[in-house]
């Protein structure tokens, strides 16, 4: 029995096939690669690359929404429209700022419901003040004034005006990064010599140097001397002025006595303390040097 030509025969892997096609060519063909190979894509579509915008694109009515104001609150919106339209803060004319608030809040509940709860508190706020106002006030207790019922919320809104406006004072100040940058100077610092430090060691060996020669000289006088550490730094300081550096012994005269070399000794430290001289030593257990901090003018 001959096959009728207009029907489909299975094929063997289970897909249709054409009666008079072979079986490779009744298969599903390939996706065709782009015609554009080195144009850049302008986007991708499930993996595809597109080089040309779709002339059927169809974009969203909403999909691109323009807010031209933003509060950051509801008094914030409550404030704006108070001075909007020149409002004494102090006499709010509720009537007309509810109506414009319940507006703008209609507006952001289409598109945001739970932004809208914040003002919508607010709102419910303005209507029960408002109908408040509308009742007979009640006296108080003690017989005096009823309070005005939109006592607490101008009592709000001028505080959070206070705030604001504080923080905008704060704003318009210098910020680092934004309005200025801090200047930076980088110093190579192997351009510095650098002089190995003084141990407190070295400088107690020296010391016990020149002790040492100064008890060779020494006489048996008993005498006693009024010695001041101030007289004698300003003898050292008269003996480094116009000199680069001098060796640390030179600075002591062995033949006035151990009290003399002392006060010496310490008119020295009190010198180093207060930066007015610099002890240096070229290397590890070489001689120590003594040098003015600052240069004469």
């Amino acid at each position: 029995m001959q096959p009728d030509p207009g029907a489909s025969v299975p094929g063997d892997l289970g897909r249709e096939v054409r009666p008079g096609l072979p079986a490779e060519l009744g298969a599903e063909p390939a996706p065709p690669e782009p015609a554009v190979v080195d144009q850049v894509a302008v986007a991708r579509l499930y993996g595809e690359p597109l080089f040309a915008m779709p002339q059927d694109l169809y974009i969203p009515p909403d999909a691109l929404e323009v807010f031209l104001e933003a509060f950051e609150g509801p008094l914030d919106l409550l404030l704006y429209l108070i001075r909007k339209q020149n409002f004494n803060i102090l006499d709010i004319p509720l009537a007309d700022v509810t109506r414009q608030y319940l507006a703008y809040v209609d507006q952001i509940r289409n598109h945001n419901l739970e932004l809208a709860s914040e003002y919508l508190l607010m709102a419910a706020m303005l209507i029960e003040i408002k109908s408040r106002m509308l009742l007979p006030p009640k006296k108080s207790a003690d017989g005096g004034e009823p309070e005005d019922p939109r006592a607490e919320l101008v009592r709000r809104l001028v505080e959070y005006e206070q705030i604001k406006l504080a923080a905008a004072r704060l704003d318009e100040l210098p910020v680092i990064g934004r309005d200025f940058l801090r200047a930076q100077v980088y110093i190579e610092q192997a351009l510095q010599p650098r002089w190995p430090e003084v141990h407190a060691d070295e400088l107690r060996e020296a010391w016990r140097e020149i002790v040492a020669r100064a008890r060779l000289t020494a006489h048996h006088t008993i005498t006693r001397e009024q010695l001041s550490v101030r007289e004698h730094m300003s003898i050292v300081l008269r003996r480094l002025q116009g000199r680069r550096f001098v060796e640390f012994a030179e600075l002591f005269d062995t033949r006035r006595g151990v009290p003399v070399l002392v006060v010496t000794f310490i008119a020295l430290l009190e010198l180093s303390r207060e930066a007015l001289v610099e002890v240096t030593q070229a290397e590890a257990f070489a001689p120590i040097y003594v040098r003015l901090a600052y240069s004469p003018s």
